[in-house]
């Protein structure tokens, strides 16, 4: 008879790996199955790690946590073609431990974060593809893998299996993906000595800043780019909605090698040396486009159910905080000596309402409609902010009041009083 085991857990990223370590601590029977040659090894891009989202599952993992530099500085850019308007907002508030925020290697990161999950007495299965989840009636039993007598049974599976989530698709738990709700986000490493990177964004013991920005960068693409610093390194990248590549027929590292020629991009890349790039999709339709996330036997945890907040660029803390509230209603369920129905399993879907994963998604479930069908917000407003910046700060002899009303004319040029009232309107709306 095939083992069978208390949980499976299907990848090994963020949500995968806080799932099945809080599965293992509690004392259960876990199985993790990776495709990859070992957890990370398909990741090589840097991201922002929130380690509040951690803290609640590994309280002490600053000890020996793989971390690159903790965030003391944010920085949002509207740029235009050869200028940007911007904010900063710096805080010694953050450059005191317990830091708030790192930004990470995710291949370094997701191995160290497997090795805890062991330690807690999973059994991580790597090189390994699910193909298949086991079915009686409509209630999920196990797992269909590619290797020989593959076939796996237990109580509930959780999938972390990505934004595509193909299990769930060819399951029939959520429909094929809408490319309106997907970004393809390409990103950069470049390397330079850690002593470079902390002088030109003015840091020193391992701070760290992350630049926002979007606009013109992105051709009129719903989308944004970023930049961060890592230890010795900076991450770079832009991402769009999948649709708007397609429609544009715009190459992803055409747009990259674009955005980094920017006058106030390039400076910050100069002398650094590229050696890793990655392209990676990322789920962008928030509330609205989320799937079922529970069923007979079966959890939806991380990008597989849409767990991001686009507005906020956080994705690693809502994949942590899902995959962690997805295994703490296993426990109890079990522990309660009851079997992982639809029924029983529903108390997932009312912690996550309960948490700060759906009220955030929930308030800007308006927002990626918005954004998709107003272009104006990426070509429009970001040219007019830098050309009325540019005007006002210019001294060459011309009066106030007069340039004041070239900024006004300008702006009704290219959009209405009207049109300028209907899009405050509606990102006021939005962001009620």
């Amino acid at each position: 008879m095939a083992e069978k085991f208390d949980a499976i857990v299907v990848g090994a990223g963020p949500s995968g790996n806080a799932a099945a370590y809080t599965l293992a601590k509690s004392g259960l029977k876990v199985l993790q199955i990776e495709r990859g040659e070992y957890p990370g090894s398909k990741n090589v891009q840097g991201a922002i790690l929130y380690a509040d989202a951690l803290e609640r599952i590994i309280p002490d993992f600053r000890d020996d946590a793989p971390l690159e530099r903790h965030i003391i500085e944010q920085r949002m850019w509207v740029l235009d073609d050869d200028s940007f308007v911007g904010t900063h907002y710096r805080s010694d508030g953050f450059n005191k431990p317990p830091y708030n925020r790192y930004t990470i290697i995710r291949a370094q990161f997701d191995k160290w974060f497997s090795g805890k999950v062991q330690q807690a007495g999973a059994l991580l299965i790597c090189e390994t593809t699910v193909t298949d989840l086991l079915m009686d009636g409509p209630r999920v039993v196990g797992v269909r893998t590619d290797r020989e007598g593959g076939s796996i049974y237990a109580d509930v599976v959780i999938l972390a299996d990505g934004v595509n989530s193909v299990l769930a698709r060819k399951a029939g738990f959520r429909p094929e993906l809408d490319p309106g709700d997907v970004a393809l986000a390409v990103k950069e490493i470049h390397f330079m000595p850690e002593e470079v990177v902390e002088s030109r964004f003015n840091v020193a013991d391992g701070a760290g800043v992350v630049i926002e920005m979007f606009g013109k960068i992105t051709q009129g693409m719903m989308g944004t780019g970023f930049l961060y610093t890592n230890k010795d390194s900076i991450t770079v990248g832009v991402g769009c909605m999948l649709s708007d590549f397609k429609a544009q027929q715009c190459s992803p590292y055409k747009l990259l090698e674009e955005m980094k020629a920017h006058p106030s991009i390039r400076p910050l890349l100069e002398g650094g040396e590229m050696k890793e790039y990655c392209a990676h999709l990322i789920p962008e339709g928030g509330y609205k486009a989320m799937p079922q996330l529970y069923g007979e036997g079966w959890m939806i945890v991380g990008d597989s159910g849409m767990f991001v907040n686009a507005v906020h660029r956080e994705g690693s803390n809502l994949a942590m905080t899902t995959g962690r509230i997805a295994a703490e209603t296993v426990i109890e369920v079990l522990a309660a000596g009851k079997a992982c129905t639809a029924g029983n399993l529903s108390r997932y879907r009312a912690k996550l309402d309960d948490s700060f994963v759906m009220k955030d998604l929930k308030k800007y479930r308006e927002l990626p409609g918005i954004f998709h069908r107003n272009p104006q917000f990426f070509t429009d407003y970001p040219e007019l902010l830098n050309r009325a910046a540019h005007t006002m700060l210019k001294v060459d002899g011309i009066d106030k009041k007069t340039k004041e009303r070239e900024i006004r004319r300008t702006f009704t040029r290219k959009r209405s009083l009207f049109g300028l009232m209907g899009d405050a309107f509606k990102l006021w709306r939005a962001f009620e």
